[in-house]
């Protein structure tokens, strides 16, 4: 017997709505059953976004410092920033992040130098502030961005999502869809999603060695 020496198998929206569909008990027969099932496709995305990191989307990317502007406009694309560094004629210097708080309370931020911290003011732009205020114009800073996912616009496009995710994406639209459509079908299809996604973010993590080092310095001895 001959495998079929492929691995390609990637699904269009559409193709994801006829599965979620089917699961559903139903078939996508209209043009409106395609818009409503695309447009929960999207809102389930914004859902992923709130439900933890995403390895796929983490982009590194630049920001080129002005001397003596501490604020810059990222993409609105830009979720959250997971690190940064300021990158100096080949050096990299960390940065650590501040809360809001801490940032407010800098006494002075007109201070000129190489920047050490950073605070992401996560509004619809996000913008990130900077402190000190960088005192050249040829320091960028190396971040790296928690980005969106890409949207389902079209029936025929794919999906920015890999492989592993392809059963959580479908389960989660079915589920999406019984809400609608389905209603006696919602607690089955949740259970299914729920469980896809667990497995899918149970392989997506990060597999870097973890250390613990306990702390005994509060400890007295005799």
């Amino acid at each position: 017997m001959a495998l079929s020496s492929s691995t390609n198998f990637e699904l269009d929206v559409a193709e994801y709505i006829e599965e979620a569909f089917e699961r559903c008990g139903l078939e996508a027969k209209t043009g409106y059953d395609l818009q409503t099932a695309r447009r929960s496709m999207n809102i389930m995305l914004a859902e992923w976004a709130n439900r933890g990191l995403n390895q796929w989307t983490i982009e590194q990317r630049t920001q080129a410092l002005t001397a003596d502007d501490a604020d810059y406009s990222l993409g609105t694309d830009v979720i959250d920033i997971l690190s940064a560094v300021v990158r100096r004629s080949g050096t990299d210097f960390s940065m650590s992040r501040v809360s809001r708080d801490t940032f407010t309370n800098i006494p002075v931020k007109t201070t000129t130098g190489r920047p050490t911290q950073y605070f992401l003011d996560r509004q619809i732009t996000p913008n990130l502030k900077i402190y000190p205020t960088p005192e050249n114009s040829t320091d960028v800073i190396v971040y790296d961005a928690l980005t969106r996912i890409q949207d389902a616009d079209t029936q025929i496009n794919t999906m920015e999502v890999p492989f592993r995710f392809y059963p959580c994406l479908t389960a989660g639209l079915a589920y999406y869809i019984a809400m609608k459509r389905a209603p006696d079908r919602i607690q089955l299809l949740k259970t299914v999603y729920e469980e896809e996604f667990e497995r899918a973010m149970a392989e997506d993590r990060d597999r870097s060695a973890f250390k613990v080092t306990p702390q005994l310095s509060y400890y007295k001895v005799g």
